[in-house]
């Protein structure tokens, strides 16, 4: 068997010229895989959003906008959606996705599924085409989102139910992974199918949603479905189950905490007390029960959610497996089936004999079972596997068979199934009989996400043969024996180091099949482990992974028999034969320990240029590991009585086994004064507007627009070169691809190709020469999406290489910088350092971050027909932007071009500026064909094409006195723009205005300087250069700390800022509350008694250590550039009383919409359920400045009061005449009297402007103050960490909504959680981004947030200075995050003493398993000796 489930890195994506163009080589080397797909994944080929198959959803949906949810369909024609423009009727089109017509393909099979419980026959089932694309394209289920087409976020998550072996199964699967052949008689539930807003929600959906579970919405589906199939399982599941089921499904919004409290309810755990828990009503209203921090807390929270608002679950209402399908299945005479396709043909076979005859005369074919692994191939290596072999119902590769030697597994059962029966075994048998089974267990845990184990393979995982397979080791340390077959015969192999022939190869003969794997019992005096260190714990491909079995002489400490097996330490799974064998009849004592890990040291090397790089701590952890086993077994010997060393207490903890704990929260917020009316809901917690859509499916996305009559699909061709002119572009292959209309270039813009965010020093289409991999250069507009993107990997383009320069550290040698170089000084500096007792230098780098909002960049552009007019539904942060540069290149004024918003699935910055990068290309084909043309990135291209945060490098040079109070900081800050200047310059002044984040520093001087480089623009990401400006001082000042040998927190304090002093910039602080809020989370915190528990458990550890931190932000509210610091508005009452309401704000998940409407009722005095946010648009409000900078309330909702009060003055002589009628009878009244019932409001911040040049002025209109403690505890061994405890407390004035605060504090803290410790952008020394997916850039996941999460909201401090008292919420709380850094750094500064080393030392950001486990300094790290040197040898990755 080969494919089915697996664990492949696929690599570094090898080959990303079919997949963009970049060339790097397809990993030859040994392997650790780069890419994608945690142990598996991936999409079959076909892309997922193709084919406009069809108008809006199913039956007579009308446009989605005013969907009903359920929504299933056979698949006759649905009707037409309603929806702007004319959308075309399905019955008249033949499958531009499958491109044949009507009528079935010759010798091919029916396919019958069920759709949220309606038949569906597909005739044509094409192998190529996924659930996904089906779901969304032919059956107008939209609800089900693409999110990365490579099973890694979980958008796409659908229940699969089928009835096998005499029982119902259902499990959560990844649509975006299924292929469609793979359905036949099974039924498909999509969150359509389980509630909607018009009839009602399942329990399941509303408390996502009541919860405040849902910001931007885009991943709600996904993780309703995964909660969904749970329930459908297990009606009361445990907390630990609920955790698991989520392990596939990332956020990127809520930071998970509210998901997860809106969950427990449904939970053993999280049942009611009965209104017994609490003095003041019901223990549960806040999510968590009476895990309470401290009795403070307790008298103080008040609940963001009522459960008794809940709907009960009852598990009887569920909808039911369709009778008719349980008897087709029952009916069904076992046959095997044909889905032939244009490309490629799909065959089941039946039995066993058929499988080996196909495989006999197809010797090529791949073997699927769950496509988690050839999906990937197809799809990002361009691989064209032209016949497929499907053997899921085999009954012999489905078996189970328990034997006198152990457990033989078919290898077609899947990895959850496999999981269940050892499982099983592990609680019946006797402990000594099931030490591999419990290996393969610990490394289950880990493996993937569930939606990839319900359909992976064990067979595929084998045949893979991924180099850092989880599994594999484990087979290999144990001796699995593998059944292979083909027609003449059958042979049994051990899995031993001659399985592996080289990178992905096994000992398989084209024509023979693996059968099945035997797992073998352990013996009496076997122990067995298993370990996988990897960069997220959840969800994520192995670095190393290690599987070790030791086999003693009875009675005795002897070593019989011992097998070392390693993977990611070569080009495929080894064992450490060498090693083992020179331990074999040796005692296991500290001599052993001594000569295994010199010998280890001596046989796993790697050289330094592997892929996957990490080299130093690769060999490092194959020590680490082999040592926590040598301890392990230490133990176990000790329990059977043999007479060996103790393990000493400090080091048991290296012995110990993640479990991680079910996390609690507390949030804390001021309620609404006594006797405000319940009308007015200003500064209570109400739920998001959208979030019950959002958590139905029935919320519209720019994706979920239904398809027009004639539209178009477009597939962007991008650079493979990061510097390069093009000197031949060849298009003939491509435009004879069926299917494609035209490409499209430079010279097809009929205004200008100049474009750009702030100067225009960038093209829409490269013109003669190309400045970074992925910089655009033209585009291929074909009939479905799947087309446009095979035609796109076909255009040929010759290049005439330039050296690139990539890194910071390039940039200056080369002095690449852009004008100006900015510079902010105060104070005299050379005699701020004489006056010094002590100077410190030093630096520190800060990497990249992806934006990684779950819906990618999208525009449909639409040619209105006249005057050159041109609608583009956009995913963008900037209408107006977008607005304006789509009419420069199609040379029209910009009132032809209308941008319209409805929301997005997540924004973050990303799509303020970068947006236009797609739209405008998108909006110059739609104007060359007069036809509409869609595009929607996949998120490999996305990542590749449009920038993120930039890497930041610092220098300093600090003085300070004895007392740790700092007196001198001359600072230089260099910033990695790239080809562009888009933001940067804004983005660096934002740096330079946060260098001393919140200490006063006398004598400062801060330069900053934009490094040009060729790699994608970087550009806005939520905190703006903000975050990179306070990490530097953070660094500054536990430099300072250590120094002078103060603990860090006083020396924090003794130069923190106070009331009434100037900035460096000379802006005097007011209203300022950042001591309050060091006050109060120190006492939250209890952060004395917590230091003295850690300096506690420190010293009775060895390899965990525990460290602690807190650390201040402040942060400046306003856009630096003066003139975007305006908003408009505008209001119409209709005669009927209800509101629409426009301002100039996009809604990307922040609660944006729904606080304007909070801000509209409390000035009009109406229920917000009268007012109604429909979408941003260009034509309704003008020259919007973008979502941005923190100040979209502040803004939006002062031009919205503006406009309201208007109107209440033009109503107030009514209200007079008539005190006692109803808002309806004014309004009608007004009307009646022909007064005007629209108006427009409009805001501008007042006295702001700083001027670089004298430095004086103000720069922002107030700040928003913030403090973190957090707690956390580091493995020394491995470099992995534990977030055991955070504490915020935010200022955000008088909050709005706190519910929505309160998320914005959780979602930025988690998001920085991600960029100070977990995210990483790799790039090739030639500009090739090598992280474009889930697989391989880690986002945080529910596993990682803090197992204890406190949230303040400081009471009592109302903000004079934006609407009803309120602050801004959004970017402030990200950089909170860095206390988790800090953190780590303390307990990084105790490990190193226990090999003593001490004083200031760098780490860079991201704190990566990595960087802790390589800053670890001790005897394993010694005997690897030292990295090559730089200019030696070819990095696989640079530091950007």
């Amino acid at each position: 068997m080969s494919d089915t489930g697996t664990e492949t890195g696929t690599e570094t994506r090898s080959s990303p010229e079919t997949r963009t163009g970049t060339e790097t080589d397809p990993r030859t080397g040994t392997g650790t895989e780069t890419r994608s797909s945690p142990e598996t994944r991936t999409g079959t080929g076909t892309e997922t959003r193709s084919s406009p198959e069809t108008g809006s959803g199913p039956g007579t949906r009308s446009s989605p906008e005013t969907r009903t949810g359920t929504g299933t369909e056979t698949c006759s024609s649905p009707e037409t959606g309603s929806g702007p423009g004319t959308r075309s009727s399905p019955e008249t089109r033949s499958s531009p996705e499958t491109g044949s017509g009507p009528g079935t393909r010759s010798g091919s099979d029916p396919l019958i599924l069920f759709v949220n419980g309606k038949k569906i026959v597909e005739k044509d089932p094409d192998p190529e085409t996924t659930l996904l694309t089906y779901l969304r394209r032919k059956l107008g289920l939209t609800g089900t989102k693409l999110g990365c087409a490579e099973g890694g976020c979980g958008a796409c998550t659908v229940m699969v139910s089928r009835y096998q072996a005499h029982q119902l199964l259902h499990y959560a699967v990844n649509a975006c992974l299924a292929p469609l052949c793979s359905l036949h008689l099974v039924a498909v539930t999509t969150v359509e199918g389980i509630g909607s807003v018009a009839q009602k929600l399942h329990p399941v959906q509303e408390r996502i949603a009541r919860a405040h579970g849902s910001q931007c919405g885009f991943c709600t589906p996904g993780i309703v479905m995964s909660m969904y199939a749970l329930l459908r399982n297990n009606p009361t599941p445990r907390m630990t189950e609920l955790e698991e089921a989520f392990q596939g499904n990332l956020c990127r919004c809520t930071g998970y905490r509210p998901i997860l409290e809106g969950y427990k309810t449904l939970t053993v755990e999280g049942g009611c007390c009965g209104g017994r828990g609490r003095e003041n009503g019901c223990c549960m209203s806040n999510g968590n029960g009476a895990e309470r921090s401290s009795e403070e807390d307790v008298d103080e929270a008040t609940p963001l959610f009522n459960t008794s608002d809940f709907a009960p679950l009852d598990p009887t209402q569920e909808v039911i497996f369709p009778p008719e399908l349980m008897s087709l299945t029952k009916g069904q005479k076992s046959r095997s089936l044909c889905f032939r396709g244009n490309r490629v043909t799909w065959l089941q076979p039946d039995s066993l004999e058929e499988f080996l005859l196909l495989k006999w005369k197809n010797p090529e074919a791949r073997v699927v079972t769950g496509n988690t692994e050839v999906g990937i191939e197809v799809k990002f290596k361009n691989l064209l596997y032209p016949v497929i072999l499907c053997p899921s119902f085999v009954s012999e590769l489905n078996s189970v068979t328990h034997t006198d030697d152990g457990v033989v597994f078919g290898a077609s059962c899947t990895l959850s199934h496999m999981g269940a029966v050892l499982k099983q075994a592990v609680d019946t048998l006797p402990p000594h009989q099931t030490e591999v089974f419990l290996a393969v267990l610990e490394q289950l845990r880990w493996f993937a996400g569930k939606q990839i184990r319900n359909v992976a393979a064990v067979g595929g995982n084998i045949m893979t043969a991924s180099p850092i397979s989880d599994l594999n080791p484990v087979f290999m340390a144990a001796g699995c024996r593998l059944t292979l077959m083909d027609k003449d015969g059958s042979r049994v192999v051990q899995m031993n180091d001659s399985f592996f022939t080289g990178y992905r190869r096994t000992i398989l003969r084209p024509q023979e099949i693996l059968v099945s794997i035997e797992i073998p019992y352990s013996q009496r005096t076997q122990f067995v482990s298993a370990f996988k260190q990897s960069p997220r714990r959840e969800d994520d491909i192995s670095i190393v992974t290690a599987a070790m079995s030791v086999t003693f002489a009875p009675g005795t400490n002897i070593v019989q028999d011992l097998r070392l097996s390693y993977g990611g330490m070569a080009a495929t799974t080894v064992l450490a034969t060498k090693t083992a064998n020179s331990l074999l009849g040796r005692c296991w004592e500290e001599e052993l320990l001594q000569v295994a890990c010199s010998s280890l040291a001596e046989e796993m090397t790697l050289d330094a240029s592997v892929p996957g790089g990490m080299v130093t701590y690769r060999r490092t952890l194959t020590l680490s590991l082999f040592y926590k086993f040598y301890l392990t077994v230490l133990q176990k010997l000790r329990q059977q009585g043999v007479n060996v060393d103790e393990v000493r207490s400090d080091c048991v903890s290296a012995t110990e086994i993640y479990h991680p704990e079910t996390p609690s929260s507390v949030q804390i917020y001021q309620a609404v004064p006594e006797g405000q009316s319940q009308d007015n809901v200003v500064g209570r917690p109400v739920m998001h507007l959208s979030a019950m859509k959002q958590a139905t499916g029935e919320a519209v996305y720019c994706d979920d627009v239904p398809l027009y009559e004639n539209e178009l699909y477009l597939s962007l061709i991008t650079s493979s070169k990061a510097h390069a002119r093009i000197i031949s572009i060849d298009t003939s292959a491509a435009e004879s691809l069926p299917g494609v209309v035209c490409c499209v270039f430079a010279e097809d813009i009929p205004g200008s190709n100049v474009t750009g965010a702030v100067v225009y020093d960038e093209t829409v289409l490269a013109d003669r020469e190309v400045t970074c991999v992925g910089h655009v250069i033209g585009a291929v507009v074909a009939d479905t999406q799947l087309r446009a993107q095979r035609a796109a990997k076909a255009v040929k383009i010759e290049y005439e290489e330039l050296q690139p320069i990539v890194t910071i550290q390039e940039a200056i040698a080369a002095q690449s910088f852009y004008e100006p170089i900015r510079s902010i000084q105060k104070g005299e500096l050379e005699a701020g350092f004489k006056q010094a007792d002590h100077i410190q230098e030093g630096e520190i780098h800060m990497g990249g971050q992806e934006h990684f909002y779950l819906e990618t960049n999208v525009t449909l552009a639409v040619p209105r027909g006249e005057d050159g007019e041109m609608e583009l539904f956009v995913s963008t942060q900037a209408p107006t932007k977008t607005q304006s540069l789509v009419a420069k290149a199609l040379g029209v004024p910009a009132n032809r071009v209308l941008v319209r918003v409805k929301r997005m699935g997540g924004g973050f910055g990303g799509k303020e500026s970068r947006t236009t990068v797609l739209s405008t290309v998108v909006a110059v084909a739609a104007n060359k064909l007069k036809r509409p043309v869609r595009c929607m990135l996949d998120r490999d291209e996305d990542m590749l094409i449009t920038g993120g945060r930039h890497p930041f490098y610092g220098k300093y040079k600090v003085g300070f006195l004895n007392s740790g109070k700092v007196v001198a900081l001359d600072v230089s800050y260099y910033s990695n723009a790239g080809n562009s200047m888009d933001l940067s310059l804004s983005v660096l002044e934002r740096a330079l205005f946060h260098m001393e984040n919140s200490y006063s520093v006398a004598n400062i001087r801060g330069r900053g300087f934009c490094c040009r480089t060729n790699l994608p623009s970087n550009t806005a990401f939520r905190g703006f250069g903000g975050p990179q400006g306070m990490m530097v001082a953070e660094s500054w000042m536990t430099d300072v700390a250590q120094r002078v040998g103060r603990p860090a927190e006083e020396v924090r304090r003794l130069n923190l800022h106070v009331e009434g002093e100037a900035t460096s910039y000379n802006q005097v602080l007011d209203q300022f509350t950042l001591d309050r809020c060091w006050d109060e989370c120190l006492s939250r915190s209890d952060y004395q008694q917590r230091r003295a528990a850690i300096d506690r458990y420190n010293r009775q550890n060895r390899w965990t250590k525990r460290g602690l931190a807190i650390v201040p932000t402040t942060f400046g509210i306003s856009f630096t550039a003066v003139f975007l610091n305006q908003a408009g508005a505008l209001v119409h009452v209709y005669t009927d009383g209800s509101v629409l309401l426009t301002h100039g704000g996009t809604e990307m998940g922040q609660g944006l919409h729904t606080k304007m409407v909070q801000v509209a009722s409390r000035v009009l005095d109406i229920s917000c359920s009268k007012i109604h946010i429909s979408e941003t648009s260009t034509n309704t409000v003008p020259n919007t400045s973008p979502t941005a900078a923190s100040a979209s309330s502040d803004l939006n909702g002062a031009a919205v009061q503006n406009a309201c009060e208007v109107l209440m003055k033009r109503l107030e002589p009514y209200k007079i005449k008539n005190p006692k009628g109803s808002w309806e009878d004014w309004v009608k009244a007004a009307y009646f009297d022909r007064v005007n019932l629209s108006a427009n409001g409009f805001y501008k911040t007042p006295d702001l402007g700083y001027d670089f040049d004298t430095n004086r002025g103000r720069a922002f209109n107030y700040y928003s103050y913030g403090v973190a403690c957090s707690e956390v505890e580091i493995d020394c061994l491995t470099g992995a960490h534990k977030n055991l405890s955070t504490t915020i407390v935010m200022d955000v004035g008088h909050s709005l909504n706190p519910a929505i605060d309160i998320g914005q504090v959780e979602g930025g803290f988690v998001q920085g959680l991600g960029l100070f410790t977990l995210e990483e952008l790799h790039y090739s020394p030639q500009g090739v981004l090598l992280t474009r997916g889930p697989g391989s850039y880690k986002i945080p996941a529910f596993g990682d947030i803090p197992t204890d999460f406190t949230v303040s909201l400081l009471r009592d401090a109302p903000n004079d200075k934006a609407i009803f008292a309120s602050k801004a919420v959004g970017e402030p709380p990200l950089f909170l995050a860095a206390s988790v850094f800090y953190a780590i750094k303390d307990a990084i500064t105790d490990a190193r003493a226990e090999s003593g080393i001490s004083g200031p030392f760098r780490l860079d950001s991201p704190a990566s398993a990595e960087r802790i486990r390589n800053a670890c300094s001790d005897r394993f790290t010694n005997l690897c000796g030292r990295p090559a040197e730089p200019g030696t040898f070819t990095p696989w990755s640079v530091q950007v």
